[in-house]
């Protein structure tokens, strides 16, 4: 529960404060505990970071995997559940969007938070590649571009989401990768 407390207080003191000015005091206030109890349950701000970006993910990952466990069993089916799972509100909102941000800016100087990233991602990245070779199972190199396509997509939506909040939405995002898909799978646009 402690551990819970301070990685959500973790979350809203980057959310307020940026990832360079969260610290093990502002977490502490935001959760209303002593900063004694953040070094008992993290050790240091990195350790903190990292595992609040771990939670990021994990929270993320849960949203696709239970999206596309409950998808239908066509491939199309699974491609856009995960998709789905990529604009669902509480995964794409802006408090939610500047972390995700603020901590792939670090990626490059805190080695911890690429490998943090490379572990979930490869998976997503897997499941990704996965149905897109069932989907077009006769031109394997089309398949594997165009989950390449699709990551770099969604990011790309993500990143005006988070920069332009006014001008783009979710919802637009969500139709656009839609359109993309009915592109890159024409034979199961009825799906997208």
């Amino acid at each position: 529960m402690r551990r819970r407390q301070i990685l959500d207080a973790t979350f809203r003191s980057i959310v307020a404060n940026g990832l360079a000015k969260t610290t093990l005091a502002t977490v502490a206030g935001e959760a209303g505990l002593s900063q004694g109890v953040a070094v008992f349950y993290f050790k240091s701000k990195g350790g903190l970071l990292a595992e609040a970006l771990r939670d990021q993910y994990q929270k993320y990952e849960d949203r696709w995997q239970s999206k596309l466990s409950k998808s239908a069993q066509a491939p199309a089916g699974r491609l856009r559940a995960i998709i789905e799972a990529d604009f669902a509100p509480d995964i794409c909102n802006s408090e939610t969007l500047s972390v995700w941000f603020a901590f792939w800016g670090e990626q490059k100087f805190t080695p911890q938070y690429a490998e943090v990233t490379e572990e979930f991602i490869a998976r997503r990245t897997q499941a990704i590649r996965e149905i897109c070779a069932e989907l077009v199972p006769e031109d394997p190199t089309h398949a594997v571009q165009a989950a390449e396509w699709i990551d770099s997509f969604t990011d790309g939506c993500w990143q005006k989401l988070h920069l332009f909040p006014k001008d783009y939405s979710r919802e637009h995002a969500l139709e656009t990768t839609f359109g993309l898909l009915r592109t890159l799978f024409p034979d199961e646009a009825a799906a997208f």
